[in-house]
């Protein structure tokens, strides 16, 4: 399987994205650092979906038990092996985040953030119907989008992404009401508190929706018991 990030936007590339992000993005990417990591407990056993080159499980390394990385692409999960090899309970593996190797019900925390629903470009249904095989009766599966209220913030980190040469240039004719279009065919939706609450409501589980440092939506699903 193969798609924009495996193709075109990771390892080194993806790292310079977040380098050069201007300091509100840089707040934003770090509140939903901070939300993620107050949800884990020492012993939890912890599973982030898109993992990238590892700059989050970096982070939370020191929050989880165990914590575990998957990505579709191979170059992120060899950067994030060497980001990561400092510390003794993170694992990465190359997985299709819609097909994973995992039995039923192995950890306590799934984590997408950063707007993966859009980034992964599966159906969401079968994103979060794995997510949540993953996940422990007792546990929670939390997926983030962009609030609107970021919209301004998170077009200026795109044209500089694109100065930069990392994405194509914005195609503004198409760009809007949480949609950004690129010119060399990349685009990135977005999810509502209304559009996480009509997903999940195909499940058996309790949501709870909140807004994140006026950056982040946080959908936090728990099943059902």
């Amino acid at each position: 399987m193969k798609n924009y990030y495996s193709e075109s936007l990771h390892s080194l590339r993806l790292q310079k994205c977040y380098d050069i992000a201007p300091h509100r993005v840089q707040q934003y990417l770090d509140a939903e650092i901070r939300f993620v990591a107050d949800k884990i407990k020492p012993d939890d056993s912890v599973l982030e979906l898109g993992c990238g080159y590892g700059r989050v499980i970096h982070r939370l390394s020191e929050k989880a038990g165990m914590i575990t990385g998957i990505d579709i692409s191979e170059e992120n999960i060899l950067y994030a092996k060497k980001l990561c090899s400092a510390a003794g309970n993170c694992q990465f593996y190359t997985m299709n985040a819609i097909d994973l190797d995992f039995d039923d019900s192995t950890f306590d925390v799934v984590f997408c953030i950063q707007n993966g629903l859009s980034a992964f470009k599966v159906e969401p249904k079968l994103l979060v119907r794995e997510a949540l095989r993953v996940t422990k009766k007792s546990g929670i599966a939390l997926f983030s989008s962009y609030s609107h209220k970021f919209w301004g913030h998170r077009i200026e980190w795109f044209r500089i992404q694109a100065q930069h040469g990392l994405i194509g240039t914005i195609d503004h004719a198409q760009t809007g009401n949480g949609v950004i279009v690129c010119k060399d065919g990349f685009k990135a939706t977005t999810f509502s508190a209304a559009d996480f609450l009509k997903l999940t409501a195909k499940f058996d589980v309790e949501t709870s929706i909140c807004e994140v440092d006026d950056s982040s939506i946080f959908c936090e699903m728990t099943l059902k018991h």
